[in-house]
């Protein structure tokens, strides 16, 4: 025989349900998506200020960072994150010499950072000032902003940053609605 279940019971079960939507969404930020906000120029043209991204917190236990992802970094006891690109991977030797890349003295192709050359160029300038060889910690990777004349990096401020401080790798802008992409 049936029973109705009472008031009492209805709420009962409406608090353990949201109890458990809670945990959920608190793991699920916690360590697997995260939404971060893009604030400042320096990943411009490819990511624009109060762009918002969703961080995948779980790639790098699957797969070793990449030269060209573009990642999430802890601010180091600051109260901010920062988004960059890794350039340079443990234990490579890194150098700029007139806007060109080159890693163990091997050129290597930067593709997204194309428009920005191309306004460097018209300006007469250079978008990268040279520097190095630096030599890339076994612990670390460095990173630079696409908007190179206007990033806080590897180069002038965040130094060579530890991996453990890698928050995630970003994966998608989802705000606002009209520059929902994937990112690259």
């Amino acid at each position: 025989m049936a029973t109705e279940k009472t008031t009492s019971d209805q709420l009962r079960s409406l608090f353990k349900s949201l109890v458990c939507i809670i945990a959920l969404i608190y793991i699920i930020r916690t360590f697997i998506f995260g939404p971060y906000i893009v604030q400042g120029a320096s990943m411009n043209p490819t990511l624009e200020n109060g762009e918002r991204l969703f961080v995948n917190k779980l790639s790098y236990a699957i797969h070793d960072l990449q030269r060209g992802d573009i990642i999430i970094v802890d601010g180091n006891g600051e109260a901010k994150h920062y988004v960059k690109r890794v350039v340079g991977l443990p234990g490579e030797e890194i150098e700029m010499k007139d806007d060109e890349l080159y890693i163990n003295d091997k050129k290597v192709k930067e593709p997204y950072l194309e428009r920005n050359l191309q306004a460097a160029r018209y300006l007469q300038m250079q978008l990268t000032g040279d520097f190095g060889p630096i030599k890339v910690p076994s612990d670390s990777i460095f990173v630079m902003g696409d908007n190179r004349l206007y990033s806080k990096d590897s180069r002038n401020g965040l130094g060579n940053v530890n991996i453990n401080d890698v928050v995630g790798k970003a994966e998608f802008v989802f705000y606002p609605i009209q520059n929902v992409r994937n990112v690259y």
